[in-house]
């Protein structure tokens, strides 16, 4: 199952301002909490104070949580990979290992007795999870994470991402990735230039970033890595289906009700006989077969065009397209609406019979 999940800075937040947070994501459905120890750099008892109070909180509102650390935390902590109750006292459900160790240590903590998970970074690439696998790790208790990087132009690059999750997926391995929030301010580090894993998401709207991650059928969970987001932001992910791509469109105002209808209510899929110009989606024309498609706006079709052919098509009348490239209207189509500038990046995804919908936003 898919999960929404989000992140808390207890050394840079309010123990109010978080709990108030953890409720208000709960009532959305979040169901993962990222933290970080990274960056903090108080003993083991300011440590506990500061963070077990909220993730035991989170936990009571049943959500997962990760504490991020690394080699150098367990040294200044006084931590053995040998022994990790240390994070079971702060009620972690897992810790990701940001800098890993050499394998056998991983492996090793695969199978500690209090049951927490050992989630990996994806990001770091290399042969990192195979050199695990090969000290015969327990993959049941193993996840995997990518990083966030809240330097402008320092997230990963599109292929990275591709090349590095799908060895996590080859493997079972669950995975999860970061998005960030345009409104969330709150970081482990000083500098915050947004907190995203791929670079190209940092200027997207929250809810594109959620769907391209989904989209790649490579990420099961996405995490907000920026605290705090609005109630705006989490509950527009909270509407998001992850498993179906929903684009969201503006539809032309003179549009019949039927019409509307089709976009909005009806079930729709990519044809197996794909084009390169156009998305299909057929079921429309057999379900309205006989029904007046009258033409009303049949200008030519640009990218991220929403179709609906007229009765002049024949029988093809009633059958929804979307628009992949530029092309010139026979003055047989109508130009019913249109597929945002921002989830038109999303188009690509569409593959051979994969299921789509719309959701309908105003233009401002």
């Amino acid at each position: 199952m898919r999960k929404l999940g989000l992140s808390i800075y207890p050394n840079h937040s309010s123990v109010e301002e978080i709990k108030s947070y953890l409720s208000l994501a709960a009532t959305y459905n979040f169901k993962r909490v990222f933290t970080c120890l990274l960056s903090v750099d108080e003993g083991k008892e300011k440590i506990v104070a500061a963070f077990k109070e909220t993730i035991f909180y989170a936990k009571d509102l049943g959500m997962e949580v990760i504490a991020d650390v690394s080699p150098k935390v367990f040294n200044e902590l006084g931590i053995s990979y040998n022994d990790l109750s240390f994070f079971k006292e702060l009620g972690a459900d897992g810790i990701r290992l940001d800098m890993g160790f050499t394998g056998s240590e991983e492996s090793i903590m695969s199978f500690n007795p209090q049951d927490l998970s050992i989630e990996l970074n994806v990001s770091s690439g290399t042969r990192y999870v195979e050199n695990i696998l090969s000290y015969q790790a327990n993959v049941d208790k193993l996840l995997g994470c990518h990083n966030f990087y809240p330097h402008r132009y320092t997230g990963l690059s599109y292929e990275h991402f591709l090349e590095t999750t799908k060895v996590y997926k080859e493997q079972g391995i669950r995975t999860a990735a970061f998005i960030n929030s345009p409104t969330a301010k709150v970081g482990p580090w000083p500098v915050e230039e947004g907190l995203c894993t791929l670079e190209l998401h940092r200027n997207w709207p929250i809810t594109t970033q959620a769907k391209h991650l989904w989209a790649t059928d490579l990420i099961d969970d996405v995490i907000i890595a920026n605290a705090f987001a609005s109630e705006a932001e989490l509950k527009a992910l909270s509407e998001l289906d992850p498993y179906r791509l929903t684009f969201d469109c503006e539809i032309d105002n003179r549009t019949p009700e039927t019409e509307r209808n089709i976009i909005l209510n009806e079930f729709h899929f990519n044809r197996g006989d794909v084009s390169d110009y156009v998305i299909r989606s057929t079921q429309s024309r057999v379900k309205y077969k006989g029904h007046d498609f009258t033409p009303f706006h049949t200008v030519d079709m640009q990218t991220g065009d929403i179709i609906i052919e007229t009765s002049l098509y024949a029988h093809y009348a009633g059958e929804l397209q979307l628009a992949l490239l530029p092309m010139e209207n026979s003055g047989k189509s109508n130009v019913v609406g249109k597929v945002t500038i921002a989830d038109q990046v999303l188009l690509p995804y569409i593959r051979p019979w994969q299921k789509f919908a719309f959701h309908e936003v105003t233009s401002h």
